[in-house]
């Protein structure tokens, strides 16, 4: 009898760090299509982010329910996905990101804001495994242009590094990112990838063809 609880336990401890692990993959599947709801609803939105930007951009950042909280001293967190443009045009594989961010001033409050930011060139997020980038020091931010095309939006700065655009319950929503750090986030990728899948690789092939990775690209493909 006490042999079969002792090979018991190790095989007990093997069925809950699998469950456990599925749990995991399970919160990363879900961030997924939380990720394509967002770039879906900001589609259906009048002020929309121009097409022309979206097909000249290297990549694409979206956080769904950014926390922005503040009294007096402020701070943002959020969990994401970001994705890359290939050399043949199609669109990476995802890549989890956190986005950590805070400020000082007059604030007071809690807001939870859907986040997209627009890379122009996507050096700026392949090079995010060698530590952290800072938006607005490493990469300058400015709020992205509204309507079908940018060359008829005077607000358009062609200096930017990224566009950002943000919106709650349904509307557009003013939120700085300036000072805000974008970081990979490797358990996230672990657990969804495999415990040998580094941000690199990821970013460097679309292999994964899951539903929820192709609904991602097929909501992408479609803003």
């Amino acid at each position: 009898m006490k042999k079969l609880k002792v090979i018991g336990i190790p095989v007990l401890l093997c069925l809950l760090m699998v469950f456990t692990s599925a749990k995991t993959a399970d919160k990363q599947t879900e961030k997924l299509d939380d990720a394509a709801k967002v770039l879906k609803e900001f589609g259906k939105m009048k002020e929309e982010i121009p097409h022309d930007l979206i097909s000249e951009c290297q990549g694409i950042v979206i956080v769904p329910n950014l926390i922005n909280a503040g009294i007096g001293i402020g701070g943002k967190r959020g969990r994401g996905v970001a994705i890359v443009k290939l050399d043949n045009g199609s669109w990476s594989d995802p890549v989890f990101v956190t986005l950590t961010g805070g400020s000082i001033g007059p604030q007071i409050g809690i807001q939870s804001v859907d986040l997209v930011l627009v890379f122009r060139h996507k050096g700026v997020l392949t090079e995010v495994k060698r530590g952290d980038v800072t938006i607005g020091g490493d990469a300058s931010a400015a709020a992205g242009p509204v309507g079908r095309s940018t060359s008829a939006n005077t607000d358009y700065k062609a200096e930017a590094e990224i566009y950002s655009y943000s919106r709650s319950r349904g509307l557009f929503a003013g939120i700085s990112i300036n000072g805000s750090s974008l970081a990979i986030d490797n358990a996230a990728n672990n657990a969804f990838y495999g415990d040998d899948a580094t941000a690199q690789e990821i970013f460097a092939g679309a292999k994964n063809h899951s539903a929820s990775v192709k609904n991602l690209k097929s909501a992408l493909s479609d803003l």
